[in-house]
């Protein structure tokens, strides 16, 4: 079976995974640059050398068994390392949070630079449609993309998975970015919840970072709200005001300082856990059909891979996997 994956972040490429190991043929399309979506990784040059931020999600954790598993086998190849400044059970990227996506995707095509603008049915295949250009044949087609972006692309062809999809939405965040030229006396490693900051980390602390005093500064998500269409330079000042505030110093002016608008950052979410139409083959799976976080994305992707290999479902019916 020939499997469209639209979507390359944790999710797709667990259903990837998932298919792969029976012998299927996913191949997958993104509309990034390279491999990240929640667990991004921006680096950029300065006149301190290239400095990385983890923009996106600061840590994940592994909690259920088999994902636990998975993390140790990552732990073995040194794409993650344990984090105790975040919880007990939380893990990092090595050396940037975005490590074992990249290890993911080498096992895959991926087309990048790629945004699926529609998906269309022959009646035999389907095909996916990027501006006048259209991949294909495939017998069925994945989408692992945030519930806004997936609308669009299954709404003409379930109406019962567009529906349930309508009911979530996400709120966005902002993510300021600071480096700076000394070390700053800030004692912890993490700050949460002070003014405008949903949480604050000292990137350059994390196992594996090298380079200079690094901070990431997200927005709470009713601030984020708030600001969400104001100019980034303009929200890079007011996180960097909002650092200040919290640690109580006068903070140095960095060297780098910059913001990223997250507009559908973390999901209201559902309990489907991964949705499946196996007379259309046709499905869709994502952090936002379960509650927002890594390890959830990468149980609806093999949620989703294994409602496809099920010959048990009830042709014409929208299979639903839920969490045990």
């Amino acid at each position: 079976m020939r499997v469209a994956v639209i979507g390359a972040g944790m999710a797709g490429l667990s259903c990837a995974d998932a298919l792969r190991e029976e012998g299927h043929e996913p191949a997958l399309f993104d509309k990034a640059r390279g491999p990240g979506g929640r667990m991004s990784t921006r680096r950029c040059d300065s006149p301190l050398g290239t400095i990385a931020f983890d923009h996106g999600a600061s840590h994940f954790t592994a909690r259920g068994v088999a994902f636990r598993q998975l993390v140790s086998e990552w732990q073995a190849q040194g794409v993650v390392a344990p984090w105790p400044v975040a919880g007990r059970d939380a893990w990092v990227g090595t050396p940037g949070m975005n490590a074992p996506i990249k290890a993911m995707a080498e096992r895959h095509p991926v087309t990048w630079n790629c945004p699926i603008a529609g998906v269309t049915h022959d009646g035999r295949h389907w095909w996916c449609r990027v501006q006048d250009r259209s991949f294909g044949p495939f017998d069925a087609v994945v989408i692992a993309v945030p519930v806004e972006q997936a609308l669009p692309l299954i709404s003409l062809h379930d109406f019962q998975m567009a529906r349930l999809a309508m009911t979530v939405g996400s709120q966005p965040c902002w993510a300021g970015m600071f480096a700076f030229a000394e070390p700053l006396d800030i004692g912890p490693d993490m700050i949460r919840h002070i003014g405008p900051i949903g949480w604050a980390v000292r990137n350059s602390a994390k196992p594996g970072r090298t380079g200079p005093e690094a901070w990431v500064v997200q927005g709470s998500a009713d601030w984020s709200a708030t600001h969400l269409e104001e100019d980034a330079d303009r929200i890079a000042t007011l996180l960097l005001d909002g650092l200040a505030h919290a640690t109580g110093l006068t903070l140095p002016t960095p060297v780098v300082r910059m913001a990223h608008r997250w507009r559908y950052a973390t999901p209201s979410g559902c309990f489907a856990n991964a949705l499946w139409n196996p007379a259309l083959q046709i499905g869709m799976c994502g952090d936002w059909l379960a509650h927002g976080f890594v390890e959830q994305a990468w149980q609806s992707g093999r949620a989703l891979a294994g409602e496809m290999l099920s010959l048990a479902q009830d042709e014409g019916a929208m299979g639903i996997a839920r969490r045990g």
